[in-house]
């Protein structure tokens, strides 16, 4: 549980990072671009196959700035770092799925005393249980949408976090569930 925490860390600090770096943020794009760019985005695929989803574009790979691929992190961000995919594998733990997101919301809220927890709850892609958390995280004064998947695939403790400027939640929300409804899960 504890390499979970440091790597949730981690995510937490590119969410940090994100929203201390000053830049002014484009919030005008309508909340029916969000599918759209989701869809003409990249396709990533990840674990000889085993996981795939669609990168919006504006976003790319930045695993080499803030991680590395001996570390099993993968990084996906826009220019400002303000709209980031995070992938982690971790070594499986006993822990059930349940557990491990009340555990993460927890952390988030040690953080963050004015947490919004929107939903907390499991869910299944390609026959793969997942525990999904999304959040509002405020963050030096800015809020970001944090959507966390964690699941098993493949043997290991999979966690992804799409992390999103929450100006406009019902827009940041449309948006991380259309990265979300590309995911491609093979157990």
């Amino acid at each position: 549980m504890r390499k979970v925490a440091t790597l949730m860390g981690i995510g937490l600090l590119v969410l940090g990072l994100a929203a201390c770096d000053g830049e002014t943020k484009d919030t005008s794009a309508p909340a029916g671009d969000a599918a759209a760019s989701a869809a003409a985005g990249q396709q990533v695929n990840l674990l000889d196959g085993k996981l795939a989803f669609t990168l919006p574009t504006g976003m790319s790979d930045q695993s080499g700035k803030l991680g590395n691929q001996a570390n099993n992190m993968h990084v996906y961000a826009d220019t400002t770092g303000q709209r980031a995919l995070i992938v982690i594998l971790g070594d499986k733990t006993a822990d059930s799925l349940e557990t491990l997101a009340q555990r993460l919301e927890e952390k988030q809220r040690s953080r963050d005393a004015n947490l919004q927890v929107v939903t907390n709850k499991a869910i299944e892609i390609d026959g793969v249980p997942l525990r999904q958390l999304d959040s509002i995280i405020a963050s030096g004064g800015e809020k970001a949408y944090s959507s966390i998947l964690i699941g098993t695939l493949d043997n290991q403790l999979l966690t992804i976090q799409v992390t999103l400027p929450a100006d406009n939640q019902q827009q940041a929300q449309t948006e991380a569930e259309s990265i979300i409804s590309t995911l491609k899960l093979k157990p």
